[in-house]
């Protein structure tokens, strides 16, 4: 699969007369701890971000260069965000689709929407959730930049308060030093305790 995203989806949507194409994506729903975290972009289709591609396949300075740049030209960028205890009284998938939602209700004119893998109960503009978005179409690669760089920054905040964990290195995420950390000082309060991880 190619690493570079286009805008031939941005395109064919803006021939059929849409103006404000909204790509979506989340951050955090594999990790043990933190919030989850969604990012939502309008990248005009003649925008030079030549660098924009799936956050995954970008080194953390990478990320952060290209959300510089997210900020600094996209139409509209936003985040929405679901907390710990949101997540434990929701659900995980739940949880990361009402994450997307507030993301994309953070942009003002938005009139369709495209998602990573699924689609958003309850939006109230059209959308369209894409397999591999992130690496397929250029909004949909912003808004996972956004959200990474977002959520990381909340970690990196976290760790500060509860600095036992490391959550400024591993962001929350099962390494063996985080899983370490939780077998010595066992789980703070962002720790997502519906996982299976701490049920004893």
């Amino acid at each position: 699969m190619a690493a570079n995203p286009t805008f031939q989806y941005e395109r064919d949507l803006l021939s059929q007369g849409f103006s404000m194409i909204v790509g979506v994506d989340e951050a955090g729903s594999g990790s043990l701890a933190g919030p989850l975290v969604a990012g939502a972009a309008v990248i005009a289709t003649d925008s030079r971000m030549g660098g924009l591609r799936d956050s995954k396949l970008m080194t953390p300075a990478m990320r952060e260069e290209m959300y510089a740049e997210i900020v600094e030209g996209a139409t509209a960028w936003a985040f929405g965000m679901v907390s710990v205890e949101e997540i434990a009284t929701l659900g995980l998938r739940p949880a990361n689709l009402l994450a997307m939602r507030r993301a994309v209700e953070g942009i003002a004119g938005a009139d369709y929407a495209l998602v990573d893998a699924w689609t958003i109960p309850g939006l109230a503009i059209p959308q369209r959730g894409i397999i591999h978005g992130d690496r397929l179409v250029k909004s949909i690669a912003a808004a996972s930049i956004v959200a990474k760089v977002t959520r990381d920054r909340m970690m990196v905040g976290l760790s500060k308060r509860f600095p036992a964990y490391g959550f400024d290195v591993h962001k929350g995420y099962a390494t063996k030093d985080h899983l370490a950390a939780i077998d010595l000082h066992g789980p703070c309060e962002i720790h997502r305790m519906g996982y299976k991880t701490f049920r004893v």
